[in-house]
């Protein structure tokens, strides 16, 4: 007896939903697995704030060293989740294995978005932890959740610049070519230095980094920029369809 065209399309979502929900799952647990590659890429701006947002520094230079080495770390798990394991990746063939499985098309993008949003978050967690803790932060509770909000929702433009470098690189030159990309990016938006501590040449390029628009929101978030963010928010969404597109197109061509 044939199934009810409704009872049969209720069962196509669900199975749909639970594989959306096994990918992430599956790409979360990996990369539990994998210390050697999370904790890096996680504690990274925590030990570089440690040393120069509490021990050298205190007030306002702390709470600005928040922001900026928040941004920071909510780059890496976007470059390198995405970027260096899908170049892997595609060298294994387990993208082309992806392709053949009987799951949705855009699972496989799902369950790394949902990594790096969660491997975000927990960086802006322990930098929080960290700044109120040590270096005597005061933060509201609505700044605390304006940053966390950043740190989930910021590191997807990342995520799609990843995902083009992963298109254009073997597994094993991807990790240079996105510290590349990562460090000197990350210097030229003031993530490291304020900008006016910089040449006026570098500081008149800042806006053409998405670090730069990204570390105005977190500076917005801690109380320390009070300019309108409509614009740093939409530069992301820009940044981020446009490196999607060019990815999504290579993998066409190349897989």
């Amino acid at each position: 007896m044939p199934i009810p065209l409704p009872a049969a399309a209720t069962m196509s979502r669900r199975r749909m939903l639970g594989a959306y929900l096994a990918e992430m799952r599956s790409e979360c647990l990996r990369y539990l697995r994998a210390p050697g590659f999370i904790l890096p890429m996680t504690l990274f701006s925590t030990v570089f704030y440690l040393m120069f947002g509490v021990l050298l520094n205190h007030g306002e230079a702390s709470r600005y060293l928040l922001a900026s080495y928040g941004a920071f770390g909510i780059i890496g798990p976007g470059l390198f989740g995405f970027g260096v394991s899908l170049a892997i990746e595609r060298d294994g063939g387990l993208l082309t294995l992806k392709r053949a499985l009987p799951m949705p098309p855009g699972a496989y993008l799902l369950g790394k978005m949902v990594m790096a949003m969660i491997a975000a978050s927990v960086v802006v967690a322990l930098l929080l932890a960290i700044g109120i803790l040590l270096a005597h932060v005061s933060l509201s509770p609505g700044q605390m959740l304006a940053l966390l909000a950043t740190g989930a929702f910021g590191v997807l433009p990342f995520c799609a610049l990843g995902m083009f470098v992963g298109t254009l690189l073997k597994g094993q030159g991807a990790p240079g070519l996105l510290n590349l990309v990562y460090l000197p990016m990350a210097f030229l938006s003031g993530l490291w230095l304020p900008l006016s501590m910089l040449p006026r040449a570098l500081q008149r390029i800042a806006p053409v980094w998405p670090s730069y628009h990204l570390n105005q929101l977190t500076q917005a978030a801690v109380g320390l920029n009070h300019d309108p963010l409509l614009g740093h928010v939409l530069a992301l969404a820009g940044f981020a369809a446009v490196f999607l597109w060019l990815a999504a197109r290579r993998l066409r061509r190349n897989g």
